[in-house]
């Protein structure tokens, strides 16, 4: 997220752009209280704001779910959420906020789900950055892992890309080939034409260019580290090697 939107929390004008439970969390933390933003006129929020608070708070849901806080999983959201370290108090106090309210996680992964309905991929990345700080201190936890599948779910992500963005994350016996979405039967051509459409993807240059937040371009920069390295076992255990030139 840019400085610019951190910058002007303490004024509240984001939190009434932003509107619903998530622009009710940041008027919390610019001392305000917000309505909702039905009629308002200041157009759609930013991409970069929903993505990134919806991050944060759904973050500190889960870490209110668990009961603990590792330093490797703080560790984790400091290297997804990257702010100006003048501005990282924003960022820990907007944590804190969402960890400390009555309102649901359920509503603010509803209020994402509905911002992206048309972008799959972007609800597909903050259920990655999730994952991704559930799983820094070595395992998803029983309480995390039930966390994060009701999340998918009102992302309305199926089973089976649940199951293939968990594998990004944790150890699978067939866990290559669930990365790719892939399977076993599939022909060496069938894989090669996967991959390099999913490196077309996912590739973080795609989020630079839309202009999406540093949060954004982590996780895709993970995620498709997570693919590559998911095709060099495949290409291993089938003999052959390469891997495919990454989009210029």
């Amino acid at each position: 997220m840019t400085s610019s939107y951190w910058g002007a929390l303490g004024g509240g004008g984001i939190g009434f752009a932003l509107g619903g439970p998530l622009g009710a969390l940041i008027g919390a933390l610019a001392g305000h209280v917000l309505v909702d933003r039905e009629g308002a006129l200041f157009g759609p929020p930013p991409r970069q704001l929903v993505f990134t608070t919806g991050l944060v708070a759904l973050a500190a849901k889960m870490a209110r779910a668990d009961g603990v806080v590792s330093c490797a999983e703080v560790a984790a959201f400091h290297r997804i959420v990257t702010v100006p370290e003048g501005e990282r108090a924003h960022v820990d106090r907007l944590f804190d906020l969402a960890k400390q309210t009555t309102a649901g996680f359920e509503a603010y992964a509803a209020q994402i789900a509905q911002s992206f309905s048309d972008e799959p991929a972007l609800l597909e990345g903050v259920l990655d950055g999730l994952f991704m700080i559930a799983a820094a201190d070595g395992a998803v936890h029983e309480r995390e892992h039930a966390y994060l599948r009701e999340v998918a779910a009102i992302f309305k992500i199926s089973d089976a890309d649940f199951a293939r963005i968990e594998a990004r994350h944790l150890r699978r016996r067939d866990d290559p080939y669930l990365v790719l979405g892939a399977n076993r039967e599939m022909s060496d051509s069938e894989l090669r034409g996967l991959h390099r459409r999913l490196v077309i993807q996912n590739h973080p240059d795609r989020e630079i260019a839309r202009g999406l937040p540093t949060e954004a371009v982590a996780i895709a920069t993970r995620r498709l580290a997570a693919i590559n390295a998911a095709w060099d076992q495949i290409a291993r255990e089938r003999g052959f090697t390469g891997r495919l030139p990454e989009p210029a």
